[in-house]
């Protein structure tokens, strides 16, 4: 039994596959998307993350991680034009804006 896939990239290409390679390869897809759905950054209290990096670890745009900065909801330091935030005031910000929920 062969299984066909259709790859759309910039035309239309047929793969055909056995059924064992097919259910080896869904495997493999069923194992990544567990290991993907179960990341959670951890925050280093002590290490040193760069403005880029704060970004990816909260979801945030530039403008709103200057929002933070001005508004003094985060401690940070500057060397030069970089921007560092210690991971504990990283932290100090997501538990002092936490709302927990009544039920």
């Amino acid at each position: 039994m062969y299984f066909k896939i259709i790859i759309m990239k910039n035309k239309k290409q047929e793969v055909r596959i056995e059924q064992e390679q097919y259910l080896e390869l869904q495997r493999c897809f069923s194992e990544l998307l567990k290991q993907c759905t179960g990341v959670k950054f951890k925050i280093n209290p002590e290490a040193w993350y760069d403005n880029q990096e704060i970004m990816q670890l909260l979801f945030i745009s530039k403008r709103t991680a200057q929002h933070y900065r001005d508004s003094k909801l985060i401690s940070f330091s500057q060397v030069g034009n970089k921007i560092y935030y210690k991971g504990e005031n990283i932290i100090a910000l997501l538990e002092g804006n936490f709302i927990k929920n009544k039920f």
